[in-house]
């Protein structure tokens, strides 16, 4: 498993895709905190804090992660490589785990030079070192969660097809779904007093939730819940391939 997930990171750091998604989100999250002077903008808010970053990533994020898993499978169905993966001496939870973990890593290297927005604003704060550090590292696991979540989805997309281009949608509008879908259809009539329960499905209110510096266990068996619930559906579909 160890040997297919140090292949799948080189695979990765081999090709432009992993430098372009890390550069990407550096870019288009450095340009809405420090560039736009509304909104999010640090400088323009005049507030010691990085509140902005967790609420852009997420949305860059449903763009970018399907962009790093698209091919993980469907690349390998595309190729002619999957049947040979299978007959690997691996079971077929450890060649998803590989690859999971694999996506997981390349969102966390993406994540880790966010940390000099941080230190920045610590330097820039009156006096220096004026953050809610407690509240920055909740959204810190919230939204290394957030992604978790994110790469399960898109491994379980990529699993159902060998089209990349059709990979990438899937797990774009699957994402965007579980993330703000269901603070769409939780106010509606029909759902009553079950309303709040379907608001508790969705990403969003657990991320939010964890955002707030509390790290609630619910939150946290929420999202294992849901990246649990996508690995064995990506199971499911590669073992569906040999009957």
């Amino acid at each position: 498993m160890f040997v297919l997930l140090r292949k799948e990171i080189e695979g990765f750091l081999s090709s432009l895709i992993a430098y372009i998604v890390i550069v990407v989100f550096l870019v288009v999250v450095s340009f809405f905190l420090w560039v736009i002077r509304f909104g999010n903008n640090i400088i323009a808010n005049g507030y010691a804090g990085i509140d902005g970053l967790f609420t852009i990533a997420p949305m860059v994020f449903l763009f970018l992660i399907p962009a790093i898993t698209m091919r993980m499978f469907a690349e390998e169905k595309k190729g002619g490589t999957i049947e040979l993966l299978l007959t690997q001496p691996l079971s077929d939870m450890q060649i998803i785990l590989a690859k999971y973990f694999a996506g997981l890593i390349l969102v966390v290297f993406a994540l880790l030079p966010t940390l000099v927005y941080y230190y920045s604003v610590y330097q820039l704060g009156m006096p220096p070192g004026n953050i809610d550090a407690g509240a920055m590292w909740g959204s810190y696991i919230g939204l290394l969660f957030l992604g978790a979540s994110f790469v399960a989805i898109g491994l379980f997309a990529s699993s159902i097809t060998d089209n990349q281009i059709v990979s990438f949608i899937l797990a774009a509008l699957l994402s965007a779904f579980f993330y703000i879908g269901f603070e769409f259809i939780w106010p509606l009539e029909i759902f009553g007093n079950v309303g709040l329960f379907i608001e508790s499905l969705g990403i969003f209110s657990h991320y939010e939730s964890i955002s707030r510096g509390v790290i609630d266990s619910r939150d946290l068996v929420y999202f294992v819940s849901v990246i649990a619930l996508f690995l064995m559906l990506t199971r499911f579909t590669l073992a569906s391939r040999k009957w």
